[in-house]
């Protein structure tokens, strides 16, 4: 294999084109996806789908066994024509989900670490530092131990350090996990604008479809190592393909057969919907869609009816979300007024109603 030191001069109008295939342990990664300078991109998906290996794969910590990482045609990494980049020679910087920080050094020195191992002078590269903590609103705690900083600091240093180097590619592994709700919003607030100044190509891998809604362009969900779907973040709340992304962004999902109007699922249950074409199809319903009351609705208006009790009751603030399992697993989303004035309780028996034009039915 050619080991690469450096892949060229990069173009300020350059994309990453990624074909990644390879297996490690029990995970068959096959995926791929681009982004341009200026973007972000987010890699939603469970827990062990692929999303962290993909990061990896293209900061060079990990070589692909098929397909190829290039940049703007610049080759990173092409098993099948023997080239591989060295990963401090990509133009990538990546900020880990616990940010990885070194105790024995200064937030400074933290922050120009990566220059001083580029071989930049000392000077130069504390004077670099300073600008880039002056940019996140350090400057102040450059002579700090990092042990003194919050979580939304360590966070805002470990950013610091990965674009002082002023890399063409920056890959945020779960940057607001480690935050607490209160302080996610503020610091991913404050990372939308830093992106928003990068030129770059960047990738975020999240669980939380409020980042993707929030910092990404476009998204890409990655399901046991394959891509289930991509897009934009609104475009994938309104036809989710998959039962993990229905549940992501909170949509019923419910997979069975077509015939006319009618969609029938696995069980046995029927749903009224539009006309679509005949065959194998899955069924998204908006839980803000569901009418839910204690004696069956008189409306014709209503096209699908169905009686059951309730399994599952989720208080969120001012709305609640209620759940029936028998004929057809639904959840209806109510205020917490109408949940109250129905007088509900986990077991109550209900009738929860859909009209036939908010039954999204989509072909497989």
């Amino acid at each position: 294999m050619v080991v690469a030191s450096t892949p060229g001069t990069w173009d300020t109008g350059m994309s990453l084109d990624a074909r990644i295939g390879l297996r490690l342990g029990t995970l068959d990664l096959d995926v791929s996806f681009e982004v341009g300078a200026g973007q972000v991109l987010a890699l939603l998906g469970p827990n062990g789908a692929g999303k962290s290996t993909v990061l990896r794969a293209i900061a060079g910590l990990v070589p692909i066994e098929k397909g190829a990482i290039t940049m703007d045609g610049l080759v990173l990494d092409d098993p099948s024509r023997e080239v591989f980049v060295a990963p401090e020679s990509r133009g990538v910087a990546m900020v880990f989900q616990d940010y990885l920080l070194f105790d024995h050094m200064s937030v400074s020195d933290n922050v120009a670490f990566g220059l001083r191992a580029r071989g930049t002078r000392r000077k130069d590269a504390r004077h670099r530092a300073a600008t880039m903590l002056a940019s996140v609103g350090l400057a102040h705690m450059a002579d700090q131990p990092t042990r003194a900083l919050s979580g939304g600091q360590a966070q805002r240093v470990a950013l610091a350090r990965a674009l002082v180097t002023s890399p063409r590619v920056l890959l945020l592994d779960e940057p607001l996990a480690a935050l607490d709700v209160d302080t996610r919003s503020m610091v991913r607030r404050d990372l939308r604008a830093h992106l928003a100044g990068f030129d770059g190509a960047t990738i975020l891998v999240t669980h939380d479809p409020v980042d993707a809604f929030a910092l990404a362009d476009q998204v890409v969900i990655i399901e046991d190592g394959s891509v289930t779907q991509s897009g934009t973040m609104s475009q994938v709340v309104q036809r989710p393909r998959s039962r993990y992304v229905a549940g992501l962004v909170g949509v019923n999902f419910l997979a069975g057969l077509v015939h006319g109007n009618v969609f029938t699922t696995a069980e046995g249950a029927t749903i009224v919907g539009v006309d679509t074409s005949p065959g194998p199809a899955t069924v998204t319903i908006r839980p803000q869609s569901v009418t839910v009351s204690t004696q069956a609705p008189e409306s014709s208006s209503a096209r699908n009816i169905w009686r059951g009790r309730l399994t599952d009751v989720n208080h969120m603030g001012e709305r609640v979300r209620v759940s029936i399992s028998d004929p057809i697993t639904l959840t209806a989303e109510i205020t917490a007024a109408s949940y109250d004035e129905l007088r509900l309780e986990l077991g109550a028996e209900v009738f929860f109603s859909v009209k036939a034009m908010e039954v999204g039915i989509v072909p497989d």
